[in-house]
């Protein structure tokens, strides 16, 4: 269950286009992707674990109960109804339904598409006491089915040789696909999703924390296991197809030809299986996870009532189309993301510096500092005067990573007044 709810169609999308960019650094640009594509959701659901936290609100409730509720309600919209649930339907449409259209197409068959994709979504999504049978037992089989066929021809049957890297891939290969993993959403849905594996294990009769932890670790691991062979897969899928293909614009046109070539007509079909199942398990499950949490902050909205709304925003806003929705993420991803990475490093390091708040507060504000700049950069706004003093003055702000040492320095800050002022130490 736990991988068939990371496993999106992002997941399929963009290995496949840094495979191509990557070219001959594509092994190294893999494994920055992986670190941050895999490694950092199993970490973010083991931190969930470690905490004994029931919720994400809490656990970021260690700087501040404010910054707590803020920082949840933004982490949900942003992989909730604005960003993540609309962009499991829009890119279902364009790799299953939209090659079989034509070039010349109106806005009708999408929206089509989006009011049965998010009809259905909201049908699994409101009988979540079934939702753990359903996909663990039929759609992620049958999914993992058809990605192996693939992988299989690829492995066996290479379209091409890899050629020479592109761009940044040139000379940060491990850097850009470190920053490409973002784009998942993967970390900032570990904290969600681990709620979610964390109760069905409770509600499978599990009570002790140290048993729950452990099968807790345990699914976390297999599912970051498969998403690491699945990426390493289509990254390589992506570096053969260079030759054959020449270079697709986004790495939903890599996989489509990439399919066609293998398997012909058939291969659009056996494609549109895969991310129609991928779309709709991460779907329903960010819809579940969303309407329970707005619930919890809003209890006189029912549960099915907030099912219903935030499917119905998500067929609204993935109608604006593909590269929109992107391009609208990329900001408040890269301003997101940092904040999340150091809250699971401080929540894994929590006992070394006895949970002091102001630990917290000094890390997470100074890391903020950087990220909202990076996150503004990308938006039409100018903000060059700042970010290019961070260039100069901050170690690694050149490969995306200016943030780590900022959020070093605040949390020994934050420890050095936390001495001067000694108060409890948060649990």
């Amino acid at each position: 269950m736990l991988f068939a709810l990371f496993f999106g169609a992002g997941n399929l999308i963009f290995p496949a286009g840094l495979g191509q960019a990557a070219g001959e650094n594509m092994w190294s640009a893999n494994f920055g992707f992986l670190v941050t594509g895999a490694g950092l959701p199993l970490l973010g659901i083991l931190a969930l674990g470690v905490s004994g936290k029931d919720d994400l609100q809490s656990l970021a409730g260690r700087t501040h109960p404010i910054f707590g509720v803020v920082f949840t309600i933004i982490l949900y919209l942003s992989i909730g109804p604005l960003f993540a649930i609309p962009r499991t339907g829009t890119v279902s449409f364009e790799m299953a339904i939209k090659p079989f259209l034509g070039d010349e197409i109106s806005f009708l068959p999408l929206l089509i598409f989006t009011i049965i994709f998010f009809a259905l979504t909201c049908y699994i999504s409101i009988n979540p006491s079934k939702m753990v049978d359903i996909i663990g037992k039929w759609l992620t089989p049958i999914m993992l089915v058809f990605i192996l066929i693939l992988m299989v021809f690829v492995i066996f049957k290479p379209m091409g040789a890899f050629q020479a890297p592109t761009e940044d891939y040139i000379s940060n290969a491990f850097f850009t696909g470190f920053q490409q993993g973002y784009l998942t959403m993967d970390a900032l849905a570990a904290f969600v999703f681990g709620i979610i594996v964390i109760n069905a294990i409770r509600d499978k009769g599990i009570t002790n924390k140290k048993q729950l932890l452990t099968l807790c670790m345990k699914s976390a691991f297999i599912a970051a296991g498969i998403l690491a062979l699945i990426y390493t897969g289509l990254s390589y899928l992506g570096a053969t197809s260079v030759e054959e293909i020449g270079y697709a614009d986004t790495g939903a046109q890599v996989l489509v030809q990439v399919s066609s070539h293998y398997f012909g007509p058939f291969g659009g079909v056996l494609l549109g299986f895969i991310v129609l199942l991928a779309c709709l398990t991460t779907s329903v499950g960010l819809v579940t996870a969303c309407a329970s949490y707005f619930h919890k902050l809003m209890p006189s909205i029912s549960y099915k009532n907030l099912a219903i709304i935030f499917s119905v925003i998500s067929a609204g806003f993935a109608n604006f189309g593909l590269a929109q929705l992107i391009s609208l993420s990329v900001p408040v991803l890269t301003a997101i993301y940092p904040l999340a990475i150091v809250l699971i490093v401080l929540t894994f390091t929590h006992s070394l510096f006895k949970g002091r708040s102001e630990v917290y507060q000094g890390s997470m504000l100074f890391t903020f500092i950087v990220s909202l700049f990076d996150g503004l950069s990308a938006t039409p706004i100018d903000v060059s005067g700042v970010t290019n003093f961070f260039g100069e003055v901050l170690p690694l702000y050149g490969i995306g990573l200016g943030w780590i040492v900022p959020a070093i320095v605040g949390a020994v800050l934050g420890y050095i007044i936390s001495l001067m002022r000694p108060k409890a130490p948060q649990k």
